[in-house]
């Protein structure tokens, strides 16, 4: 039997519990100095300090056990990071429109003139399966060399149930293949495709009667770009609906460019979690709040689009769980950069440090329904572990933009 053992570190930091941890108690960590940590295989069995730590191994081991040290001196002990919203899996690049924003034009102009997700959806169409494989590994390759353990892996860039599957073929293989641990979400209501332009409640009806049922029992959520001029409130409603009668978890694009008012559905409906919210009013979110939807907000696409951020602070102010995720797709937001995201929450945003580790980690988890077994570090959870290169986690806003993952452990495994 294989033990393992983190000892002398300069501090581990981590939030703690099951659930998504809402308002002011984001901010409370755990901290330890000259921690230590022991797991066995893929599950932890012990935190506290090394002092600690050996007396629970004299206790605990005998000769025929073997044990594995790793003195992390000088550094510092997190929960893996989870990246609870992405769009990873994709054809094509769409790097004109980038630079075409960059001279004025906006998403939507964009989107308007065939461009925008439109033109994603016509490279992922004729791309092979392999070929999307092969570029979703190096994606999650770069994501382990940020300390990204876990992400959530959204469909939505195929205009037929066809593409919609080859999408979630390929998320299958790569979940069974790369260590990353992928959880699956089916977007199919991401665009209105041009067959039926001024049909949305058409279309609805189609992701109903053949999209739905084939992501059925694949993917874990359900999700929607609710926004005006493409799904409405009312479009949104029927379809999540739907989803939820078939078993899917449900997840929400809400109030992204106007406010439209699908913070306030997600909590009717009682979401998981509503996403971007960069225009959510306060009734909506105080409805949220009540509804314990959490608040997946994404500061590196109103990076991109040079938007306003959202509301961080006042959301956790007014008591919501907020979570932080990169939105790396093709479009709006061409990045899995953890530690661009980190700088902006807390120097744009004005989250604490602390608050911002319990976003990217344990209210990460919560919003992908895996706050149970990830995203902290205590007893029985999956041994999922970064050891940074800098002496306390205020180092993560504070050596800005940098990436200070040093090695990685995923489910008991040295993988950095």
């Amino acid at each position: 039997m294989r033990y393992t053992i983190i000892l002398n570190a300069s501090e581990l930091a981590t939030n703690t519990g099951t659930k998504a941890v809402e308002g002011a108690a984001m901010g409370r960590l755990l901290t330890l100095e000259d921690a230590a940590l022991i797991f066995r295989d893929d599950t932890i069995l012990f935190v506290g300090t090394t002092q600690d730590a050996k007396i629970w191994l004299d206790e605990h081991l005998t000769a025929e056990n073997n044990l594995v040290t790793l003195d992390a001196t000088g550094k510092t002990v997190i929960p893996g990071f989870i990246d609870p919203h992405t769009h990873f899996v994709f054809g094509g690049f769409r790097d004109d429109e980038f630079n075409r924003r960059l001279s004025g034009a906006s998403y939507m102009e964009i989107m308007d003139m065939g461009g925008g997700i439109q033109a994603t959806n016509r490279a992922t169409k004729h791309a092979t399966e392999d070929e999307l494989f092969d570029a979703g590994i190096k994606r999650l390759e770069r994501m382990l060399d940020l300390g990204i353990t876990t992400v959530e892996g959204k469909t939505g860039y195929g205009e037929d149930t066809k593409t919609e599957d080859k999408m979630l073929r390929v998320m299958e293989r790569l979940d069974k293949e790369h260590p990353v641990d992928i959880v699956m979400t089916y977007m199919g209501a991401h665009a209105v495709p041009p067959r039926f332009k001024g049909r949305t409640g058409d279309y609805v009806d189609y992701l109903i009667e053949e999209g739905l049922p084939m992501a059925q029992g694949r993917a874990k959520f359900c999700d929607i770009f609710t926004e005006k001029n493409v799904f409405e409130l009312e479009d949104s409603e029927r379809l999540l609906v739907a989803a939820k009668e078939m078993g899917f978890k449900l997840k929400l694009h809400a109030d992204e460019i106007v406010p439209l008012g699908g913070a306030g559905l997600a909590a009717t409906l009682k979401a998981i979690s509503a996403e971007h919210l960069l225009k959510a009013s306060d009734k909506d979110l105080i409805a949220m709040r009540d509804a314990g939807v959490i608040a997946t907000l994404l500061p590196c696409t109103a990076f991109s689009l040079k938007e306003p951020y959202a509301r961080g602070r006042d959301m956790i102010d007014m008591g919501l769980a907020v979570a932080l995720g990169t939105d790396l797709n093709p479009g709006s937001c061409y990045t899995q950069s953890i530690p661009l995201m980190i700088a902006l929450a807390t120097l744009y945003m004005h989250l604490t440090v602390e608050e911002t580790l319990t976003a990217v980690t344990l209210n990460a988890a919560a919003a992908l329904d895996r706050s149970d077994t990830l995203g902290s570090l205590e007893a029985g959870k999956k041994a999922d572990i970064l050891i940074l290169d800098c002496p306390n986690h205020g180092h993560l806003s504070y050596h800005f933009a940098m990436n200070l993952v040093e090695t990685v452990i995923k489910n008991g495994k040295t993988l950095r």
